[in-house]
């Protein structure tokens, strides 16, 4: 007999036939695609398992194959009985129905090479996991060669096979008749089911109390696949040839032995003298050593010892079994609720998953992710109990891998996204926003997780709204740019507007100055600030909000605020919000913080820019050689030099170059390469902006003034200027400001002339009223309140250039003109007044004021004036030309004109208190 078996054992682990020959020709293979090779099972293990899927639903699946060839080698009435035998198991497995029997999802096919049925999807049987590894794959596959039972896969397991037999003893009134690790099946979730029902045997009297069971006599001359397994058969079969429910008892009895003990049996059996060795295990089990049951967990060696017991009457039977101690483990009982959660209400099962989280750490992580998690997502189609599912799914998906996810839990959580009734689906979600941007694939993420966060911003309920923007920020470095920008920011700036609660208002502002980090500088500029300014309410929090975005935009290192834009748009902004009445002393105190900083850093950095510039100034006329250029090719930069020699010029500290020390002169020769080719590069810019043309006239209102002597002067000055209008000097266009630089707020009126010449104001020279390049407006009330109508100011750029120098002419200057700006009287300059008539060494006071000597220079005061026609403050103090210190006369006796002004040292005197 051992001689057969170990025939058959050889012979099934030596078939390696492919599955495609040994399937082909199966009626199972025209609705199901045969995979590969997973495991075996059954009894000698003599089916071949693999995995499958339907062709119609793509249900996954497994296909046990029976290859005849494996039965070659007997008579074919042996090969008769051995089919016939396991057709038996399938048929009787198929009729029945249980939790805990193996689900035959395709009936028994026969082909002439082969038997083949499909079942629910499987892992393995209990004998391959307890290392029987015949009629296994070759390699062996590692998932089985490695797997390991957890303590409460044993337990449940146990269990569950405790309760299969109390179904097939009370409820169908069967016995098993071959209960081993063989015949036990692990599916996909590690579920442990019953087949192999090959040597079952139903009651005779099913409707009797005490039933009775036809057992057939040991035949030793059988082959091997037509008996039962004799190492895990009741004793009372063999000595006695009978057998009811008693019997699978104590087949349970070895099987917990043999789980215990890595896979042995409680006896080995000689199966050459078959009653010999029942013979001597019966003694054995009349007094069983406790070495025998040393492996076997403490609380269930008297139960076990119970079940192997000789007495079939001291066995306890299967529903005793469910209910033992050993069971009562935390772990097993949770994965028999489960499996119970069908029967339960709802109000049951809300319970029951509030508490589960309490019990997931403790369970093993394969038993949670297989067995666990498929239950709870087939609860995704009650939307009543999803808000209860889903923190457990979610608990356990912290707990998967990333390829995991995708496999098992993301397909199930898909639908539940688009969910939005209840709403503590959407808020659970939230909750968990960082696991699911790093684990949802991108493509994911944008068309499922986003959409739903934008919801949650547009939602009507309020505590949604602010949930979303507190929990935003904890996960806005996982967002990708394109969505934030596009998508998200957009967004959260409509709740602020549109919302009518404060605390949304209050979290929105919060959010944005969280996120800011990560937007790029020129969006936050272009898209933040601005918005911040269409903001309707003034409550202190939105206020202090608005000025959190702004001192987080000025002082982070990777944004920060333009001074251009801090002049011009921020500060205004600050300033106006700064005085609201509902702010505090402390709120108060902050906004003045952040203003005098943002002021501190924009006059650091222009004080900077105009330092530098003064310093190019002064290296570009040190490089500037007299006779090297030519009258149309000087340099902007040469033309405010000399307006400063003639004019005065005031330094960048504020003081006159002609009174106080101004920057060094640097030396020519030690000019670093650097700093020769910044200004090779600045007189290259010159060079091409030479031909623009200037910036067309402006028109000035007149400003109301109540001083009657500047009104006068006022006047008779620019009628002065109006009377010469008639004449039109023909200059070449003036050059436009080097670009990228603007000069000091306190320097000097810059023009393009390239030589000295006369005062604008002297008979000899005229300007085209027309051709004014530079307008100029009022700065302030009370200065011009006497103009009548728009006048535009001269442009003093367009000053005639091809004058002979000052000392080739043999005709004093004419002052004439000069006087008649303080009278009444102001004649039109004749054509012949326009020609230069200075003789060289005339001392006139005039023109000593245009000189070079210290003395007759005089402090710029006022406001900046535009390069090349850019518009400036127009008045006394902004234009240098109105500066009444500019028109001081040689001491002379006092004279008073028709209209009463002084054209004395007195004048100036008068001047001085009216502009300080």
């Amino acid at each position: 007999m051992e001689s057969m078996l170990n025939k058959l054992k050889s012979t099934v682990t030596k078939v390696t036939a492919d599955v495609t020959s040994a399937v082909m020709g199966n009626p199972v293979t025209r609705e199901f695609e045969v995979g590969r090779h997973l495991a075996s099972g059954g009894p000698g293990l003599c089916w071949r398992i693999y995995n499958g899927t339907k062709k119609s639903t793509k249900q996954e699946v497994a296909v046990f194959v029976f290859d005849k060839k494996m039965v070659d080698k007997y008579q074919k009435f042996e090969k008769d009985q051995i089919v016939d035998s396991l057709k038996k198991g399938v048929q009787q497995l198929t009729r029945l129905r249980h939790p805990r029997l193996l689900t035959v999802q395709h009936p028994l096919e026969e082909s002439r090479d082969c038997l083949a049925f499909c079942t629910e999807p499987v892992f393995a049987s209990l004998a391959n996991v307890l290392g029987q590894w015949d009629n296994l794959p070759s390699p062996m596959p590692n998932d089985i060669k490695e797997y390991k039972l957890y303590d409460v896969e044993t337990k449940f397991g146990l269990l569950q096979i405790s309760e299969g037999l109390s179904f097939l003893h009370s409820g169908v009134k069967m016995v098993h008749g071959n209960l081993c690790p063989e015949n036990i099946i692990l599916n996909k979730s590690g579920a442990w089911k019953i087949m192999g029902f090959d040597f079952s045997i139903s009651s005779i009297n099913p409707s009797d109390t005490e039933l009775k069971y036809t057992c057939k006599e040991w035949e030793p001359n059988l082959p091997p696949l037509c008996l039962p397994n004799p190492e895990y058969l009741a004793p009372e079969y063999i000595l006695s040839v009978s057998c009811d429910a008693a019997s699978d008892m104590y087949s349970l009895g070895v099987v917990m032995h043999a789980v215990f003990n890595e896979g042995k049996p409680v006896f080995q059996v000689n199966k050459h003298d078959i009653f010999k060795s029942f013979s001597r295990q019966l003694d054995q089990l009349s007094s069983i050593s406790p070495a025998v049951l040393n492996k076997l967990p403490e609380e269930v060696r008297e139960h076990v010892k119970m079940l192997l017991s000789v007495a079939p009457n001291v066995r306890p039977d299967a529903d005793q079994m469910t209910k033992i101690p050993f069971f009562d483990d935390v772990g097993a009982v949770t994965l028999q609720y489960f499996d119970s959660l069908f029967q339960r209400d709802n109000l049951q099962k809300s319970q029951f998953y509030k508490s589960l989280p309490k019990v997931l750490p403790k369970l093993p992580k394969r038993v949670v992710v297989y067995r666990i998690l498929p239950a709870l997502t087939s609860e995704f189609v009650n939307p009543d109990m999803v808000p209860f599912v889903l923190p457990n799914v979610l608990l356990i998906a912290e707990q998967c891998t990333k390829e995991e996810y995708v496999r098992l839990i993301m397909p199930d959580l898909t639908p539940v996204f688009k969910q939005q009734e209840p709403v503590q689906i959407l808020l659970i979600f939230l909750q968990k926003m960082d696991l699911l941007l790093t684990k949802t694939p991108s493509e994911d993420i944008k068309n499922s997780v986003l959409p739903m966060v934008y919801r949650a911003l547009e939602a009507p309920s309020v505590q949604i709204q602010e949930l979303c923007l507190n929990i935003i920020p904890t996960f806005a470095n996982l967002i990708d740019y394109p969505s934030m920008k596009n998508s998200l920011i957009p967004r959260i700036k409509s709740a602020c507007l549109q919302t009518s609660s404060l605390a949304v208002r209050v979290n929105s502002l919060v959010c944005l100055g969280k996120i800011l980090e990560y937007l790029d500088k020129w969006y936050v500029i272009d898209e933040i600030l601005p918005f911040l300014q269409q903001i309707p309410s003034r409550e202190p929090a939105v206020l202090m909000g608005i000025l959190g975005i702004y001192k987080c935009t000025f002082s982070h290192k990777k944004l920060g605020i333009p001074k251009e834009h801090l002049a011009s748009k921020s500060l205004p902004h600050l300033v106006s919000l700064s005085i609201d009445n509902n702010l505090n002393l402390n709120q108060f105190n902050s906004f003045m913080v952040v203003i005098r900083d943002m002021l501190g850093r924009m006059e650091a950095e222009h004080k900077t820019k105009l330092e530098q510039l003064h310093i190019m100034q002064e290296q570009q006329r040190s490089l500037n050689i007299p006779g090297n250029q030519s009258e149309n090719t000087k340099s902007p930069l040469s033309s405010v030099n000399q307006i400063e020699d003639i004019f005065g010029s005031t330094g960048v500290n504020g003081k006159e170059n002609g009174s106080a020390a101004t920057a060094p002169q640097p030396n020519r020769m030690s000019l670093t390469l650097e700093e020769k080719q910044r200004l090779a590069k600045e007189q290259e810019q010159a060079a091409k902006l030479r031909n623009q043309q200037p910036l067309a006239p402006q028109s000035i209102k007149p400003a109301n003034t109540t001083n009657t002597k500047t009104k006068d002067l006022t006047s008779s000055l620019l009628n002065s200027m109006t009377s010469l209008n008639s004449l039109s000097l023909t200059n070449p266009a003036r050059p436009a400001p080097v670009q990228g630089s603007t000069f000091p707020s306190s320097g000097p009126m810059v023009g393009s002339m390239g030589a000295p010449v006369s005062n604008g104001f002297n008979p000899p020279m005229g300007f085209q009223a027309g051709g004014m390049g530079m307008g100029m407006r009022p700065t302030g009330p009370g200065l011009y309140s006497g103009m009548a109508t728009t006048t535009s100011t001269p442009n003093f750029g367009a000053l005639t250039q091809n004058q002979g120098p000052i000392g080739q002419t043999n005709k004093n200057p004419d002052l004439s003109a000069l006087d008649s700006l303080f009278t009444p009287s102001q004649p039109k300059v004749t054509l012949n007044q326009m020609g230069p008539k200075a003789t060289p060494g005339t001392n006139s006071p005039w023109l000593n004021q245009y000189g070079s000597a210290p003395s007759a220079q005089t402090p710029m005061h006022g406001a900046p004036v535009g390069i090349g026609g850019v518009p400036s403050g127009f008045g006394m103090q902004a234009n240098p030309f109105f500066n009444p210190q500019n028109f001081s006369q040689p001491a002379a006796a006092p004279s008073v004109n028709q209209s009463g002004i002084k054209h004395s040292a007195s004048v100036n005197n008068d001047l001085k208190d009216l502009f300080g």
